[in-house]
């Protein structure tokens, strides 16, 4: 099959998808404008902010995409490029953007609170501790990890600190005139024009202004912006910068798109299907762990409740920011895929592991957009600075929605003392940076790492499930809901399985024990999820 033919029916499939299926989510969950949102009724101005959807979108790609649509496939077209399609686009449709839309509408009929809190409330209160310990466990682990990517792409490439740091400052001016220009309609527009022009000029500037820092500099630098943005007002700097820095991405997205039919690049993987890699394992169930943010992510969950329900401005906006937001990322994952066809098996295998996933990406999309006119050098750094920039991201909504998840756990604490020290933001987000410090500087991240997969596919059956009880408990059918969520616990645990099992004989025994205890962990949540409806079939038949 040819890239632009590939690209041309994956586009069809989505957008159908997205009018069709989209819209029979849309009903299910009884998506309308009858009731205020959580950004309304909990207005505060710094984490529920009513906003334009075409922000909160930027806002909520950014915060999802980061590099998991780009690494996650490319390393699945070991088993084949035709497997990795499939389920890119069968998950993304009826399992990834579902769970999206599912967490955000369930997060939005709860006052904007997390999938843990809806798990307290139908689960019980057990449920929901566990729930927000594996989660904030999770997003410390996210946060140690890209601090150190982020770091090492600064010191190793100063031009992108600069461009980074120079989107930073536009992002606070273009949130400050967006802002105080509210009232007239057309500002947005022109805002977002001279924004987004300024954003391109500043890609180039930055190379021109190289930030020649060393690692431990950078770390503790990257740490103090992120304690900056969970702290500061969304409408500040979190949510112009990630609505600024989704141009880039959309950029990149048209730039490959015109890029391959233009091109037209011979396509030299072959369509060979292999169930077992010596390197990763069985298709089964790694492909459905590896392809992850292309097709789903429980990470999702924790930004579509965590902070983007706090800032839509209806309800029936949840169907273009979730649902068409992680159609828009299983597209990006599409566009992965091509960009390593062009490489023979041979040469694919030999670049995955000396260059890494991100650098094929980089070097694929560069040649593809070269044949524009553009440079292809200028063209490949173009391309490894909006990677570096989604990271970025990644890095400031994870150190907010940390901090979100540790005042949850103890906002129903008895001591009044304790309730009031962990709801203060300043005083939760310290707590925040300071472990994520202290991971960081033990280095047993890196350990950890490697279950991360498992752990974040977890996360989305463990909020699939949430989503459920709560549709059942009231009173509507969650088929569309079980069904993606007992596949994702068949793959989970099976995946959990082997990990704890092949770590165990391999004498590694940090991540065969913790991949040991989230086996027992989902098996918990299940038993007290199927207790808790159970308790609720019998009070209907009395």
């Amino acid at each position: 099959m040819s890239l632009p033919l590939l690209l041309l029916l994956s586009a069809i499939v989505l957008i159908s998808a997205y009018f069709t299926y989209g819209r029979f989510i849309s009903k299910k969950f009884d998506i309308k404008n009858d009731k205020p949102t959580p950004a309304h009724a909990q207005a505060d101005g710094v984490d529920y902010v009513p906003s334009n959807k075409l922000v909160v979108l930027g806002h909520h790609f950014a915060s999802i995409a980061g590099a998991g649509p780009i690494v996650g496939p490319i390393i699945a077209v070991i088993f084949g490029w035709i497997p990795a399609v499939i389920w890119i686009l069968v998950g993304g449709i009826f399992i990834g953007a579902v769970h999206d839309v599912g967490s955000m509408v369930a997060s939005l009929r709860h006052k904007g609170k997390s999938i843990g809190v809806i798990i307290n409330q139908y689960i019980g209160r057990s449920g929901k501790r566990l729930f927000l310990i594996f989660s904030f466990s999770t997003l410390i682990l996210i946060i140690a990890v890209f601090a150190d990517i982020i770091a090492k792409t600064f010191v190793k490439n100063p031009g992108v600190a600069s461009t980074s740091a120079l989107f930073i400052l536009l992002a606070i001016v273009f949130g400050f005139f967006n802002r105080k220009l509210a009232h007239k309609k057309s500002s947005f527009l022109w805002l977002s024009i001279i924004g987004v022009f300024l954003m391109y000029y500043f890609v180039m500037l930055g190379n021109n202004i190289p930030y020649d820092l060393n690692y431990v500099f950078w770390v503790g630098l990257l740490l103090a912006y992120a304690f900056l943005a969970s702290v500061t007002p969304m409408s500040v700097l979190l949510q112009p910068r990630d609505y600024l820095s989704s141009f880039l991405l959309y950029g990149l997205i048209l730039l490959a798109i015109v890029g391959v039919f233009v091109a037209n690049p011979e396509v030299k993987m072959d369509n060979n299907i292999i169930f077992k890699s010596e390197d990763i394992g069985y298709l089964f169930p790694v492909l459905f762990i590896t392809v992850a943010c292309g097709a789903i992510s429980g990470f999702h969950s924790l930004v579509a409740s965590g902070t983007t329900s706090k800032q839509l401005n209806k309800e029936t906006d949840a169907k273009i920011v979730g649902y068409g937001g992680m159609l828009i990322e299983s597209f990006l994952a599409i566009i992965s895929v091509c960009a390593v066809m062009v490489i023979s098996r041979t040469d694919y295998v030999g670049s995955l592991s000396a260059d890494g996933p991100v650098n094929m990406f980089a070097d694929g999309m560069g040649f593809v957009i070269s044949s524009l006119g553009i440079e292809e050098g200028l063209a490949v750094n173009f391309v490894a600075l909006t990677i570096s920039a989604f990271a970025l991201t990644t890095l400031d909504t994870c150190t907010r929605l940390a901090r979100f998840t540790f005042q949850e756990f103890f906002e129903e604490t008895e001591n009044p003392k304790v309730r009031s020290i962990t709801q203060n933001r300043f005083l939760s987000t310290t707590v925040v940076v300071i472990l994520s410090s202290l991971f960081l500087l033990s280095g047993e991240f890196t350990t950890l790492w490697p279950i991360f997969g498992s752990a974040n596919q977890l996360l989305a059956a463990l909020a699939l499930l949430a989503v459920a009880v709560w549709m059942i408990k009231s009173g509507k059918k969650a088929n569309f809901l079980l069904i993606p969520m007992f596949f994702m616990f068949v793959v989970t645990l099976s995946s959990l399985f082997l990990l704890a099992l092949q770590n165990f004989e391999k004498g590694i025994y940090s991540i065969s024990i913790i991949a040991g205890l989230l086996f027992v962990l989902a098996i918990v949540l299940l038993y007290l999820a199927k207790r808790c409806l159970q308790k609720e079939e019998e009070k209907l038949e009395v």
